[in-house]
Formats: structure tokens, sequence, C-alpha cells
């Protein structure tokens, strides 16, 4: 056998030149399942500190729910942001990723249709009608930071998003 027929046959790099071909795919997609993750993980945190920041503002006194909509009175829109921010009333270490940049707002969206007694009794809307329990809502947008920036893959634009209603039960 000459020498280019014996190299034609030989397969003993078979497999080194198939890993070749594959790792950029199986990279991709070990890569892609990271970065997924971060993002669920993400989103949960936010969707979580949303929910506890929502359930802080509707547990606060009625009486700084003066209307059915805009801001509530107090301190209840600054606290209600150190919640979400950093899971803690008078601030600490970040609990959401780019907490800086963050925009969360705090606000009262409705009335229930229905006219409560007990700690309701006397809520008016703007037009002097007597109303129910106001609803507070949180809601926050994040700029997403994902973990393979080092490659490349900025997230420019993306971002994390989540809102939450609560009734104000007040006390």
């Amino acid at each position: 056998m000459s020498r280019p027929e014996r190299l034609v046959r030989c397969t003993s790099g078979v497999a080194a030149v198939e890993m070749a071909l594959v790792l950029p795919l199986l990279l991709l997609l070990i890569c892609s399942c990271v970065e997924l993750g971060n993002s669920f993980l993400d989103e949960h945190r936010l969707i979580k500190a949303v929910r506890d920041g929502a359930r802080y503002a509707a547990r606060q006194p009625i009486g700084l729910f003066t209307g059915c909509s805009g801001d509530p009175g107090g301190t209840v829109v600054a606290d209600t942001r150190n919640i979400v921010m950093t899971g803690l009333l008078s601030g600490g270490n970040d609990y959401l990723p780019n907490r800086g940049s963050a925009t969360i707002n705090v606000k009262v969206v409705s009335c229930s249709t229905t006219t409560q007694g007990g700690v309701y009794t006397g809520l008016k809307n703007g037009s002097g009608t007597a109303v129910g329990a106001p609803v507070v809502q949180v809601s926050a947008s994040v700029p997403y930071t994902p973990v393979m920036h080092a490659f490349g893959f900025t997230g420019a634009g993306l971002s994390i998003n989540a809102t939450q209603q609560a009734a104000v039960t007040g006390w």
C-alpha cells in the first residue's frame, strides 16, 4: 500500500476532528443555559422584591391613602422603594441587581367599587363618593446584567419588569 492510501485510511485523529466541529455548538448551548438560568434568577428576585414592597405598602395606615389614585402620603413611597431595592426598611445591601438603575413606582391605582365599613368608613374618592379599599400598585424595571458580558453579550436594552397590586388593609 502506498503512503497516500495509508493516510486516507488512517482514523486515529477522527475523534479530535469531530470534537473540534461540535465544540462551538456545545459551548453555545452551555452558555445559553447559564444565561437563561441567570435571567430567571434575576426575574425571581425582582418579582419577590416587588411583592414584598406591595405587601408593605398595603399595610400602612389607611389615613395615608387619601384618594383612589396618585401617590400615597407620608413616607410610604420612599420606604417601599427601600423594601424593594434592599429588602430592608432602612436600606442595606443590594437585593436587586443594578439597583442604582432601577425604576420603582408606588401609586394608588383604584378603589374597590363596594363601600365597606371598618377602617374604610369615610373614605371618599375625588368626587366625594364613598368607596371601598384603595389598591396600591408597585412596579419595578431593572436593566438586565448578563453573566456572559465578558464574551461580548452586553444585554443592552434588556430589562426585567415586575408589577404587583395589593388592597390596602391599613391599621
